[in-house]
């Protein structure tokens, strides 16, 4: 299985730049795994294709203003970092730029007013304990006060790379039920549900379970291998509480069907699944890797987005639409084949793509 069998082709104009206005009037392309089927519709009509007993497990992390861009004490140099993940003791794995010019024991200060201002009163230091590979670095944080009170005034929100356009409203990129701050990117397929949008589930006999699943490098690391196999995940904390594996293991024994907003909710989920063999409370990091050929335990519908070409995300896609496909299903596509085609049909009616971009809900 080779990554550039997960390529396709997209033209620009179509990776959306900025949020719709309302969250819930983006596109939704129904796709029936059984049938091989594509229908397009609205994102307002998605609660037609749920059942009283049915649940949406939505993952509540909330994105932090994880770019910070300071100054090399030592010499003025502008460093970027990227927050990826908190290790304790103020200690964070970072995606550092330009990490060749840093080394253990520099010094990079946030916040600083004027050269000429003392060390001791700037609101943020960060000391690099170890340069990895790819630009990962790992540097301790030294501040006084709340540290995600000063991110708010010091840091941006980190868009990723193919927004090219200035958000205006911050709070358009994270869900209307973020909650636990952790996150480097927004769980994206959360971003078209609306306060009343989700109500209305609840009246309809749906539950609604959350669980937490901190987004960072293993979500959006690109594959730079040729073999899918090589390709290897960085870790990402999670969360289940007692009270939603309980609500989970009760729909599943009660017949109702488990729709994971989202890839990160899938990963959560079957992470633990695969770990213990049903959901229960838990705590820890995942690396775990989704592509054709995993058995999925948990999930039976999938909310997502339309992802990057040759992503870990499409092949998570991918292996999810091949697993309760049928012998009849048209020519006998594979998962892959499906999700290409689906892809390409989204193109040709000029959906809207990546973090922004419409939705799709796979049955």
């Amino acid at each position: 299985m080779k990554t550039d069998d997960f390529d396709y082709c997209l033209p620009e104009e179509l990776i959306a730049q900025t949020p719709l206005k309302d969250r819930s009037s983006s596109r939704l392309l129904v796709v029936d795994r059984k049938q091989g089927s594509f229908e397009d519709r609205h994102f307002t009509d998605i609660l037609e294709y749920f059942k009283p007993g049915d649940a949406l497990v939505l993952n509540e992390t909330k994105v932090i203003p994880a770019r910070i861009i300071g100054v090399k004490s030592e010499t003025g140099g502008v460093v970027e970092l990227l927050l990826l993940k908190d290790l304790g003791d103020d200690i964070w794995e970072c995606l550092a730029r330009p990490q060749k010019r840093l080394k253990k024991g520099t010094e990079v200060v946030f916040g600083r007013e004027s050269e000429k201002e003392p060390s001791h009163q700037d609101p943020l230091i960060a000391t690099v304990l170890d340069t990895l590979e790819e630009g990962i670095t790992h540097v301790q944080f030294k501040y006084q006060g709340i540290f995600l009170e000063i991110l708010e005034k010091l840091g941006t929100m980190p868009l990723p790379p193919y927004i090219h356009e200035k958000l205006k409203d911050q709070g358009r990129y994270q869900t209307v039920y973020a909650k636990n701050p952790g996150s480097a990117a927004a769980p994206t397929a959360g971003l078209h549900f609306t306060p009343e949008l989700l109500k209305n589930a609840e009246k309809q006999g749906i539950k609604i379970i959350k669980i937490t699943l901190h987004v960072g490098l293993g979500t959006f690391r690109p594959v730079n291998v040729e073999d899918v196999t090589k390709h290897k995940m960085h870790t990402e904390e999670y969360l289940v509480s007692d009270k939603s594996a309980k609500e989970i293991n009760e729909i599943k024994q009660n017949g109702g069907r488990i729709f994971a907003v989202g890839t990160t909710t899938v990963r959560t989920l079957e992470t633990v699944a695969k770990k213990y063999g049903k959901i229960v409370a838990d705590r820890g990091e995942t690396d775990i890797f989704i592509y054709p050929g995993f058995e999925f335990q948990i999930v039976d519908g999938l909310i997502t987005n339309f992802h990057l070409p040759k992503s870990t995300l499409i092949m998570l896609v991918s292996a999810f639409l091949e697993q309760k496909m049928l012998p009849k299903t048209p020519n006998n596509l594979s998962g892959r084949d499906l999700v290409l085609k689906a892809y390409e049909h989204a193109v040709e009616k000029k959906y809207r793509f990546f973090s922004f971009g419409d939705a799709m809900l796979i049955i």
